[in-house]
């Protein structure tokens, strides 16, 4: 007579055990990837955002209408912003960045001109690569914004 040995001893047991242990396993590992990146270009009042799209629409027309440009520079330490065409504007624009992938890198804040009306903008870090910038005027009656991809030492027409 054979003695049989008891389950927990035995190989097939433990072997279909682990199959479905191991599938678990890799589907909570997916759960916490997935919850830990969230992505962060999809906004959750979607709907209001597109009703913003066509006021915006309205303050670029306006600002193709007056024939308002102005000129990038973008160095290491500082964005210089001036104005090439248009009705003269004097008062201060309201500058943003915005990276297409990585939110936290967006920056945004209010420029005003110096004596030779040029706006310069202090930089943190350098910046490069491609990034949609959006001038508005203070009043908020016009808006320029293009996506422009920033490498070293060349200058960016917005109209």
């Amino acid at each position: 007579m054979s003695k049989e040995l008891p389950w927990y001893k035995q190989f097939w047991p433990w072997f279909l055990i682990v199959l479905p242990l191991c599938a678990v396993i890799a589907s909570l590992t997916t759960l916490k990837i997935a919850l830990d990146n969230s992505d962060s270009l999809v906004a959750e009042d979607y709907y209001k955002k597109g009703k913003a799209i066509n006021m915006d629409l309205r303050k670029i027309k306006y600002a193709q209408q007056i024939g308002i440009k102005f000129l990038v520079k973008v160095g290491d330490k500082e964005v210089q912003i001036t104005q090439h065409g248009g009705p003269q504007y004097r008062a201060a624009l309201n500058v943003r960045f915005y990276h297409p992938t990585m939110a936290d890198k967006d920056f945004n804040l209010h420029a005003t001109a110096d004596a030779n009306y040029i706006y310069h903008i202090p930089l943190t870090d350098a910046i490069s690569g491609p990034w949609e910038v959006r001038l508005e005027g203070f009043d908020a009656k016009w808006r320029i914004q293009q996506r422009i991809n920033i490498k070293d030492d060349v200058e960016y027409w917005l109209n």
